[in-house]
């Protein structure tokens, strides 16, 4: 049966069919409003991101869709582990062992069925999904936003009219970038290249599902490891720009030269296969000067993106997408879509992942070592966990850091030659 026609107007339209967009457009449309949730792309599509936090496990629950995940053949995430520069492997940080409760396991996921689950649940939930359907224009009437113009499959436009439009639109973030609100990160201008391996060497029992980060030999890049499905492994090194563009001919020559300089990565990939082609994305960690406005807000990799360091994108999306839909109905409840109002929900938000953005500037830090740090600080042990799991939004999730910040501090200043 072909789609119904796009109407001329929405309660919200929500441009970006990933996580944070099928997230908000789910909860709004099972309040009772008329969503319509645009993709460019055909659904399902390609996306990078596949290790999920544990604190994900609520929003799954909230969204309906934490059945279709414990019933899913995704692999189970109980763990991660860091590899020093040395080669010295840390002790796997089983999350159960911090919380026993089953929201302490998570999944690794292929995010074109991941997304997929997301967007349907949208439209079970009643939204109006469309994939290959462009948003070409947000239009804007004195400031505030007041709809959208669609580039539809067919070649035609179509303009429709929303009380509320929501930027979801991932690293494209096309309201950030029409508003000129993107602000990079001059300390965190990265760039990855990733690859899929099939048969890469997994650790054996609870701990084969863990994501893995490796440092290499210099500290000057870390590769990810993340097994997913059938055997195959999603692999992937990150260092700053220039390090990584200068003198190098190719992303293949980037990743090759990379991987001889972390063994404990070559040990692993010593009987894989290489099954797909390398990839590379460039400088994606950013913030906004602002994230909502008088008919309009952001969620997801649109409102911002830190780094893939602790896995943190999905569950920021999804949360955000959460928090913004939340602001949402309330606010159509109440006739009041002000920048105020769609945006209540952002100072506490970010109060949250600023701890993760710390975490992310410490493992940058070069000279600090989070193994020596632990054996000083036993005690901030749970709370590194607490961390890594993803259970931010509370006070006392930044405790860690009145200890660890002049440890940091202490660790540069030791470093400089005398």
């Amino acid at each position: 049966m072909p789609d119904a026609p796009i109407n001329d107007s929405y309660d919200v339209v929500v441009m970006g069919g990933g996580p944070g967009g099928s997230a908000a457009s789910a909860l709004v449309a099972e309040a009772g409003y008329s969503v319509l949730l645009v993709e460019r792309e055909a659904v399902p599509r390609f996306h990078v991101g596949e290790s999920l936090m544990p604190e994900s496990f609520w929003s799954f629950e909230r969204l309906g869709v934490l059945d279709k995940m414990r019933n899913s053949n995704f692999v189970k995430k109980l763990s991660v582990q860091f590899v020093s520069h040395t080669g010295k492997e840390s002790n796997p940080f089983f999350f159960e062992k911090h919380d026993p409760r089953e929201c302490s396991q998570t999944w690794q996921v292929e995010r074109s069925a991941f997304d997929q689950m997301l967007f349907d649940n949208a439209a079970e939930k009643g939204a109006c999904c469309r994939d290959k359907t462009r948003v070409t224009n947000v239009l804007f009437d004195d400031g505030r936003a007041t709809g959208v113009v669609l580039g539809l499959e067919d070649g035609s436009t179509q303009q429709v009219k929303a009380k509320v439009v929501v930027d979801a639109t991932g690293l494209s973030a096309i309201l950030a970038n029409h508003l000129n609100l993107k602000q990079e990160y001059e300390h965190l201008k990265k760039i990855a290249v990733w690859t899929y391996f099939k048969n890469a060497e997994r650790e054996p029992g609870p701990h084969g599902g863990a994501t893995i980060i490796l440092h290499t030999k210099l500290k000057d890049s870390w590769f990810w490891f993340i097994p997913l499905r059938d055997n195959i492994t999603s692999v992937g090194v990150v260092g700053n720009r220039d390090y990584m563009l200068d003198g190098r001919s190719t992303p293949e020559n980037t990743f090759a030269e990379e991987l001889e300089l972390c063994g404990a990565m070559q040990r692993r990939l010593a009987s894989a296969e290489q099954v797909e082609k390398h990839r590379i994305a460039r400088e994606f960690s950013y913030k906004t000067s602002r994230q909502s406005g008088d008919g309009w807000v952001l969620v997801g990799d649109a409102f911002g993106f830190i780094d893939p360091i602790y896995s943190s994108g999905v569950y920021f999306a999804l949360k955000s997408g959460e928090l913004a839909a939340d602001a949402i109905v309330e606010g159509l409840q109440n006739n009041d879509l002000s920048a105020a109002q769609l945006g209540k929900w952002i100072n506490d938000y970010s109060s949250g992942t600023q701890w993760i953005h710390k975490l992310v500037e410490a493992y940058y830090t070069n000279e600090f070592s989070f193994g020596k740090f632990l054996q000083g600080h036993p005690h901030h042990i749970g709370h590194l966990t607490d961390l890594l799991i993803g259970r931010i939004f509370h006070d006392t999730a930044g405790d860690i850091f009145d200890d660890m910040e002049p440890a940091m501090a202490e660790a540069v200043k030791m470093a400089i030659p005398k």
